[in-house]
């Protein structure tokens, strides 16, 4: 088969389309004919050499793939060889074909192409992990998204606006704005012009926000403090702008916070079983009724991963960029 290769970590150019072993599905595992997979920033990290696969992944990209089932290995039930499927990854998927542990599995939704499921699995398992069954948003709250045109804001907007809950966003132009009101946001933030924790306050009566969706880190966690309501949740889920910040314990001793931060790849098997089966349950009826949708901004050629990382690298894109398998 082939798959995006990264000899020497670097710019987009170190990604390399080339000839590889066929995997081989392992006890409770599948195989998966990938058609299509979507770019996530951590596979700009991977591609630079600062985030490496966890122990026993893939050494290939891509942390998500739809296609179909096309081997079944020892022990797996419930599945059978052409099922039409996307997967939860730990890498791989920049690939003709991957093995998925079959916890990791999810059925196309009713209603969505194949291609386009590609783009459901990260953002799904990652906005209900942490919003939901970390954090606890529930209805009538307010959740405040950084980076709310992003393919986990895109997917954040919907979640919470289908259980009740108010959505604040920020993004950086009027354009990724004007989008995220069409997705249903309340309160539209341009980082660049506005302080979302003024902002905040004005749109929630000075009470600030419920629950704190971050992509950034560092460069924020003061600010996200200021902005929590009483009783807040911050979900950090991102490093954009940097691993290190001050803390002023005082502050969030005031509001009573919360403050978790969460990765999902290196987790083991059973957790990610578990959150997989909770975005099936919880997530899937919404897709499926219409209400929540994948959105994605453009579809390229896998062999043409390295335009696709030079447009997240540019954030030149409203929702997800998928990478088809020729």
């Amino acid at each position: 088969m082939y798959a995006i290769t990264i000899p020497e970590p670097g710019g987009p150019e170190a990604l390399v389309w080339t000839e590889v072993p066929d995997p081989e599905p392992g006890e409770g595992e599948v195989l998966v004919e990938v058609v299509a997979s979507a770019v996530n920033r951590a596979d700009l990290l991977q591609r630079q050499g600062f985030y490496a696969p966890p122990p026993g992944a893939s050494p290939y990209p891509g942390l998500e793939c739809s296609g179909r089932i096309a081997a079944l290995g020892p022990g797996v039930s419930g599945w059978a060889v052409g099922d039409e499927v996307c997967a939860l990854l730990a890498g791989g998927g920049y690939a003709e074909k991957v093995a998925v542990p079959a916890g990791q599995l999810l059925p196309v939704p009713e209603g969505i192409g194949l291609r386009q499921a590609a783009a459901l699995p990260e953002v799904t398992c990652t906005v209900w992990s942490n919003v939901f069954m970390v954090a606890h948003l529930r209805p009538g709250e307010t959740l405040l998204v950084h980076g709310g045109s992003s393919g986990i804001g895109t997917m954040a907007i919907q979640l919470a606006k289908a259980v009740g809950a108010k959505v604040a966003v920020t993004a950086g132009t009027k354009e990724k704005l004007d989008f995220c009101a069409e997705l249903g946001a309340d309160v539209l933030v341009n980082y660049r012009e506005q302080d979302f924790v003024e902002e905040v306050r004005r749109a929630t009566d000075g009470a600030g926000a419920d629950v704190i969706l971050d992509n950034m880190g560092a460069k924020y966690l003061g600010r996200n403090v200021d902005a929590l309501a009483v009783n807040g949740r911050l979900a950090i889920i991102g490093m954009q702008g940097g691993a290190k910040g001050e803390l002023n314990i005082g502050a969030l001793l005031q509001k009573r916070g919360a403050i978790t931060a969460t990765s999902l790849r290196a987790r083991p098997l059973g957790e990610k079983a578990a959150i997989v089966a909770a975005a099936r349950e919880h997530v899937w009826p919404l897709i499926t009724s219409g209400r929540v949708r994948p959105i994605v901004d453009r579809e390229l050629p896998m062999s043409d991963a390295a335009t696709a990382h030079r447009v997240l690298e540019e954030s030149g894109h409203i929702g997800k960029v998928l990478l088809v398998v020729p």
